[in-house]
């Protein structure tokens, strides 16, 4: 599971399909619809969340906006409506290492893409978080993930 800090606009048209399934098992997960992925490090930060259905929804809900810009037929009654939620902090850390992940994807993936992303400097986050300084999330369980804060990135 994958829910990316960075903004949908990113992912090729393979990574937003998974991303709006995985953000759709992260949101039965904290329904306590499922016994899978209870533990995923993924849903820490939701779980950190005054109401982190609310926040999941809010995701799900700039997912989704992302597909309707690409045309793409995403099922809407599978949203909930969501009243203003509070942006989530997320690292400058974490967006860098999201961000190497994401261009390696794109360069297996979807050349195409990686060749108009990979000069980007400040990647934009998706519109429910905020960044701050810091490292790697603690909840980013990834082995290679460099633990010291790069470059900052933009919103």
């Amino acid at each position: 599971m994958r829910l990316w800090s960075l903004h949908p606009q990113y992912l090729d048209a393979q990574g937003l399909v998974a991303l709006w399934r995985e953000a759709l098992l992260a949101r039965a997960v904290l329904r306590g619809h499922t016994r899978g992925y209870r533990s995923h490090p993924q849903l820490e930060r939701f779980r950190a969340q005054p109401s982190p259905l609310s926040a999941i929804n809010a995701y799900l809900a700039g997912v989704h906006a992302e597909a309707v810009v690409r045309g793409y037929a995403f099922d809407q009654h599978k949203l909930v409506r969501v009243r203003a939620h509070p942006r989530v902090a997320v690292t400058t850390g974490q967006v860098v290492h999201e961000w190497r992940h994401l261009l390696q994807k794109l360069a297996d993936r979807c050349p195409l893409l990686h060749e108009k992303w990979r000069d980007e400097e400040a990647p934009r986050c998706h519109t429910l978080f905020d960044i701050r300084p810091g490292n790697v999330e603690p909840w980013e369980r990834s082995g290679k993930a460099s633990r010291r804060a790069g470059p900052a990135a933009g919103t």
